[in-house]
């Protein structure tokens, strides 16, 4: 019994309204990374399917830079501690770890031997440092601004300067090593984003949210002159990135462009347009190599075409918040897994190439608590909102008439046979049908938390926050309480029957996940222990014979029905963040979700 992972289908950059984002890549012009919560992603930019997620930090990463040698990774965080860790090994070994200042880290660079590092941002003392990367040491002060320092970096030819832009609308400049200041510039009107230096260290260029972009000479801070005169853009610029072969750069705007400029003549070569939507706002760029990437405000990376500039090559999507729930279905012999997020986005990806897309139209407005596909291809959904809505997946596209309004807030939702599904709302048990509720369960006596219909669609067992399971048969459009009630070991969690409807599986609060035989008169067949904190969810396997749970212990379990002790362990599935959702793709491949807003495909040997 062993397992390996199989696909990263990794989250989108956590972005924010007017908050620069910085995307940077590594030196041989191979990959990409960026941050999202607590990690580090690094995704292949040939083919974005492939990443690696590093979620080591204890608090949200704000930025993270490859160093020259490609070697390292440091990574600065809100509480500004900054990690250095190692990129050849699968295990990001850590190699050292600083505190620079108390504060969010919001830009890192090192110089061109890889050997010291700059960081700047939100100090309470300084808003900057720079110190040797083996020992901490400091090789210079970052003074000379007022308030929160926004971009620093450090010309990659000898002999090193240093540059930074602030809050204070100012630019600074250094000589070093050890750095020292020299001068400041503020011909900016507005606070500054981004400062960066072109990769032959001749010149550097300053970016702000007056939407100007300034030149100076790399060595003497000499200013050349502006890009596009009076105004490189209507909206405040976020980003800067240089061409490899420092004649061009491209700017990323809040105006929802990005421009491509020839650095010698000062004027833009090509105007990227990307949209007319607040979250079309771009807030971050990169030149690799031959790729010219954005990222706007809803998350979305595009690849930018310069032969076409009204259309990115491909734009890669997917979440930029946690996700809730999982499942997968069978489309034209592909498998497709359906992740819903906690801000009602639902995604769908195909589970072989990692290609996704959202479903388009006006969705759900709040978090998606649960997901199933009925028998008529159908994407049964139950959000925050208030709503239960059915999604043809044929179409892919929400559409007012599938959506149905719940008298109150609905945390679960089953399908069965026949247009069959129900929900359990707060203090509430609703039957659907076709599109409709036909029958709703009140005044309970206890809280329902879960449920599961019987693939016969005769039964369906709702558990209780009070540690019991009830059981109601279907007759016509109604439910009727059979009497019987199942004990669990505590406040239940999630549930299901398994696919052949031998088996009920119920995880509570108490750690614990118990089997109960249908056939038997739901006698129980075993308790299976391992967790170490609440189970959030389940999922059986197509064979039958195995189930997976997940819990707020970041552990997955795949366990065998009739041996507790046949079991596999996935540690850390989804480091620091736990397990929020479970679905098989087959008997020998489980997908996980989590609240680190990836999506994970393991191989199982059982």
């Amino acid at each position: 019994m062993s397992y390996e992972l199989k696909h990263v289908f990794a989250s989108l950059p956590q972005m924010e309204r007017g908050v620069a984002k910085v995307l940077a890549g590594d030196p041989k012009g191979n990959n990409f990374l960026y941050t999202n919560g607590k990690s580090v992603i690094i995704r292949n930019i040939n083919n974005p399917a492939i990443a690696d997620v590093y979620t080591e930090h204890p608090h949200q990463v704000i930025v993270a830079k490859y160093a020259p040698s490609g070697f390292y990774i440091a990574s600065g965080d809100v509480s500004g501690k900054i990690r250095i860790w190692d990129t050849t090994q699968k295990e990001h070994l850590l190699k050292y770890e600083y505190q620079p200042f108390g504060g969010k880290i919001k830009d890192i660079a090192w110089t061109e031997d890889s050997k010291r590092i700059a960081v700047v941002g939100e100090g309470r003392e300084k808003y900057g440092a720079v110190f040797l990367w083996d020992s901490g040491s400091s090789v210079g002060e970052i003074v000379g601004h007022s308030k929160v320092v926004n971009s620093v970096d450090i010309k990659q030819t000898r002999p090193y300067r240093l540059i930074t832009g602030s809050d204070d609308n100012c630019t600074a400049f250094y000589e070093g090593p050890p750095f020292k200041f020299k001068c400041t510039f503020s011909e900016h009107g507005r606070f500054v984003n981004c400062v960066r230096y072109s990769p032959d260290g001749s010149r550097y260029v300053s970016a702000g949210a007056d939407g100007q972009i300034f030149m100076y000479d790399g060595k003497t801070a000499e200013k050349l002159g502006a890009l596009g005169g009076a105004k490189a853009h209507e909206g405040g610029i976020y980003a800067v990135s240089w061409s490899p072969d420092s004649t061009q750069l491209i700017s990323a705007s809040g105006d929802k462009t990005v421009k491509l400029w020839d650095v010698a003549s000062g004027t833009a070569v090509t105007t990227f347009s990307l949209g007319s939507d607040v979250l079309d706002q771009q807030l971050g760029c990169l030149w690799q190599r031959d790729h010219l990437l954005s990222i706007s405000l809803s998350g979305f990376i595009n690849y930018l075409d310069k032969n076409n500039p009204s259309r990115p090559l491909r734009i890669i999507k997917g979440h930029s918040k946690a996700i809730q729930c999982v499942t997968v279905h069978k489309e034209d012999g592909r498998s497709v897994i359906y992740s819903g997020g906690q801000d009602g986005h639902i995604n769908y990806w195909d589970a072989e190439t990692g290609e996704n897309e959202g479903i388009t139209g006006k969705g759900h407005s709040n978090m998606v608590a649960k997901m199933a596909v009925d028998e008529s291809h159908r994407l049964v959904t139950c959000s925050m909102d208030d709503s239960v809505r059915y999604t043809d997946l044929s179409k892919k596209e929400y559409s007012a008439s599938d959506l149905v309004k719940m008298d109150v807030q609905p945390k679960a939702v089953s399908v069965g046979p026949g247009g069959l599904a129900v929900a359990v709302c707060i203090g509430q048990v609703v039957l659907l049908r076709d599109k409709r509720k036909v029958f709703t369960l009140e005044n309970l006596g206890y809280e329902p938390e879960a449920v599961s219909v019987h693939a016969g669609g005769v039964t369906v067992a709702v558990g209780g926050a009070d540690g019991k399971v009830r059981l109601y048969s279907i007759q016509g459009n109604t439910l009727k309480d059979d009497g019987k009630v199942l004990e669990a070991k505590g406040p239940v969690t999630d549930m299901a029957f398994s696919k052949d409807g031998a088996f009920l599986a119920v995880s509570d609060e108490k750690k614990v996940v118990t089997i109960f035989t249908v056939a038997d008169g739901y006698a129980v067949k075993n308790d299976f222990y391992g967790h170490h904190a609440k189970i959030v969810c389940l999922a059986w396997s197509p064979d039958n014979s195995h189930f997976a749970s997940g819990g707020m212990d970041m552990l997955v379990f795949v366990w065998n029905v009739n041996d507790p002790e046949k079991r596999i362990k996935i540690p850390d599935a989804h480091r620091l963040h736990h397990v929020s959702g479970l679905a098989w793709l087959d008997k020998h491949t489980l997908v996980t979700t989590s609240h680190d807003s990836c999506v994970k495909q393991w191989a199982l040997k059982i």
